[in-house]
């Protein structure tokens, strides 16, 4: 069909001017990253649907259309950080054979996967859900369900009551190493938590 016969096809059936519908079935998984993002660059009180819409480029109308409000959009973003951080501590504490094992395996996750290079903007993420948790009940559900996932790995090698200490230490030395200018290096992570042992 020629270039003049399919206009004149589409002029009869009223398709003149209509733009194919664009495929973007990846769409909502980056306007979740691109959540991270702002709240990363921006802190929780510095993130809008707007700014979101712009770094995931799609039009703010796709804000609400797969989100129902700005707070289920920080949820399922907090949730998708706090599932990476919670798979280090599967992987890591899985992978040990014995306590001590277990131990190096704590020490590792803090210092390669919690405070290693490229962590800096978790280290900010954690702290921006910490203090969005404490004054947002969905937000806190989901430091709730990070926290049991976390202590779940440990209690692998680890009484429960010792592995929510555990959890409450790197949960503390997160926060301490990303506020302050003096963090403590690998060997006083590991003396730390052997001293808590014996």
């Amino acid at each position: 069909m020629s270039a003049a016969a399919t206009s004149a096809a589409a002029t009869s059936t009223g398709q003149v001017g209509r733009r194919p519908r664009r495929q973007d079935p990846g769409r909502r998984d980056r306007i979740i990253d691109a959540a991270l993002t702002v709240i990363a660059e921006r802190g929780v009180a510095g993130t809008t649907h707007r700014e979101i819409a712009r770094v995931a480029d799609v039009p703010l109308g796709s804000m609400t259309y797969h989100f129902g409000s700005l707070e289920e959009v920080l949820a399922e973003a907090f949730s998708r950080h706090a599932d990476t951080a919670a798979r280090a501590f599967d992987e890591r504490l899985g992978a040990a054979g014995d306590r001590d094992e277990a131990v190096e395996a704590v020490v590792t996750l803090i210092w390669e996967d919690l405070l290693g290079a490229g962590s800096g903007r978790d280290l900010v993420l954690a702290v921006e859900l910490y203090g969005a948790a404490a004054r947002n009940p969905t937000l806190k559900a989901v430091t709730q369900a990070w926290m049991a996932r976390s202590r779940k790995a440990l209690e692998l090698h680890f009484d429960p009551t010792t592995a929510r200490e555990l959890d409450a230490f790197i949960e503390g030395l997160v926060l301490h190493s990303a506020l302050s200018t003096d963090p403590m290096t690998k060997q006083q992570i590991r003396g730390a938590i052997r001293r808590h042992l014996d």
